[in-house]
């Protein structure tokens, strides 16, 4: 590991300085790195930033900081405000799990308490503290979270398969007869708002509105205010009612706990679960169905049998973890993390993406990680994610009914025609686009079944049903997701034959 360069600027008044200072702190900006310093095209201290032109590829300048700095490296967030990134997997892990040295509570930051941090950061939203759960510690936190994994543990998640099919289907429904899709625009960004109205306990919100609303406040846009404001709305509502009326629903055990959750706190976790499980699920399944259709070996094992659908998106976790950071946390006393000197008050990063690409933890990055869940996607200790078994549900039900229904889909473009859009707390897919032979709509109640597929395209077939003859190809329906409905009673139960039990238990339903 390459020190930090010994002499530096500092914040304020103080002046360069050979002591080892944090180089968080603030920096004149007026001055420069010292001659010859490889650094003159960075920004103030030599630091580089985690925004602009010198982040068009995070994945790249994290790989030149663990080279330049080691597993902790010091950085610029917007405006130049200093923090550190954490991109070790150890150091990430101790960070997460020792609450005595480091929390997330932001009240405590120093850039922050010395007025570089302006109220309208871009940033803010992600940082500022808030009375909820993720920013608590202590008896408040344990107040707060007991409710929020209270609730979490009445849901049933045999319905949430149910539910994860049913939609499947329904969204399937809506492009299968053309041939061609979006499967980011038309069918991940869609499936886990579906499946989270359900779980929250609002179905009849779910509607394009709902779905468009939510993408454009965590985009951050000119209008994320007035979106974040009509999301805001549609859970102060579903609060009312459930205050009222409890039901059987995510929301109602929320309201109902004994923690004695005001409506606030109450809008504010429903707020945290909505955004954090729909941003997280949207990118997982559209991340695990690239690498499904880009990479022939995932396919081969799939088919094959040598790797399940849950292993696929256990490894999609590893390469492109829905988060590449997570803001933030702040060293509540000095300490060492990394070879680094963290001071009091100094802001950190924890950052899964490099994290999980640490070659101290994966020397090969072609390596297989199945049957390894170490990985730091879901976070840890005590602010580790409560509802990651919904996200892989969601994913695992979601890709294996959709690869049942359209067992032939294929990339529509060369895979180095994919685009991202990237910013520092995550990157997302902007488009999949994929083709396949036109199939007919399936009733939404069934679960999702092997579609006809033409013989030539055996080779990716998923199942055993025979290949039929080409359905007629249908003339193209507008694309759009249909609203929810109210669920059906379910038929009684038809007595199975033994191959048909034997199916049954060997596709987990």
């Amino acid at each position: 590991m390459r020190p930090f360069p010994r002499t530096h600027l500092s914040f304020g008044a103080t002046t360069v300085t050979p002591e080892p200072h944090s180089p968080t702190g603030t920096h004149d900006p007026t001055l420069g790195p010292p001659p010859g310093c490889p650094a003159h095209a960075a920004g103030p201290g030599g630091l580089h930033r985690l925004y602009g032109p010198d982040a068009e590829d995070l994945g790249s300048l994290y790989e030149k900081l663990r080279d330049d700095h080691g597993p902790v490296a010091p950085v610029l967030l917007h405006d130049d405000v200093p923090m550190w990134v954490v991109l070790g997997h150890a150091e990430n892990l101790h960070m997460v799990r020792t609450p005595s040295q480091f929390t997330k509570d932001s009240r405590i930051w120093n850039p922050l308490l010395e007025g570089m941090v302006k109220p309208d950061h871009p940033l803010m939203p992600h940082i500022a503290w808030q009375p909820i759960c993720a920013h608590a510690e202590g008896d408040e936190h344990q107040r707060l979270r007991g409710a929020v994994t209270g609730a979490i543990s009445t849901i049933d998640h045999r319905g949430i398969r149910r539910h994860v099919g049913r939609y499947t289907q329904r969204l399937v429904n809506g492009f299968c007869e053309v041939g061609e899709a979006d499967l980011v625009s038309q069918f991940a960004e869609y499936l886990p708002m579906a499946v989270m109205c359900e779980i929250l306990g609002m179905p009849e919100e779910y509607n394009d509105r709902l779905v468009q609303a939510a993408r454009d406040a965590l985009k951050g846009t000119e209008t994320a205010i007035a979106s974040h404001e009509y999301v805001m709305d549609v859970l102060g509502r579903l609060t009312t009612r459930r205050r009222a009326r409890p039901e059987e629903d995510f929301t109602s055990h929320l309201v109902t706990h004994p923690a004695r959750l005001s409506d606030e706190e109450v809008r504010e976790h429903l707020r945290l679960v909505l955004f954090a499980s729909y941003e997280a699920t949207a990118n997982l399944l559209a991340n695990a169905l690239r690498m499904v259709l880009t990479h022939p070996g995932f396919r081969a094992q799939l088919n094959g049998g040598q790797m399940t659908v849950p292993e696929a998106v256990e490894q999609s976790l590893w390469d492109e973890p829905p988060f590449s950071t997570i803001f933030g946390y702040f060293a509540k006393q000095d300490t060492e993390l990394g070879g680094q000197r963290i001071r009091k008050g100094d802001g950190l990063l924890f950052a899964p993406a490099p994290g999980n690409i640490d070659p101290r933890v994966r020397p090969d990055l072609a390596a297989s990680m199945q049957g390894n869940r170490s990985h730091l996607s879901f976070g840890g200790g005590t602010h580790e994610c409560p509802g990651q078994d919904i996200g892989r549900a969601i994913a695992d039900v979601g890709v294996d009914a959709l690869l049942r229904r359209l067992p032939d889909v294929q990339l529509d473009c060369e895979e180095d025609e994919l685009e991202w859009r990237a910013s520092i707390a995550s990157r997302h897919l902007v488009a999949l686009p994929v083709r396949f032979e036109p199939k007919p709509q399936q009733d939404v109640k069934l679960k999702p079944g092997h579609a006809p597929i033409p013989a030539q395209r055996a080779t990716w077939q998923v199942g055993t049903t025979p290949a039929q003859p080409d359905p007629a190809p249908a003339p193209a329906p507008e694309v759009r997701p249909v609203a929810s409905e109210e669920p059906t009673a379910a038929e009684p139960a038809r007595p199975r034959g033994f191959w048909q039990r034997l199916r049954h238990w060997w596709s987990g339903h």
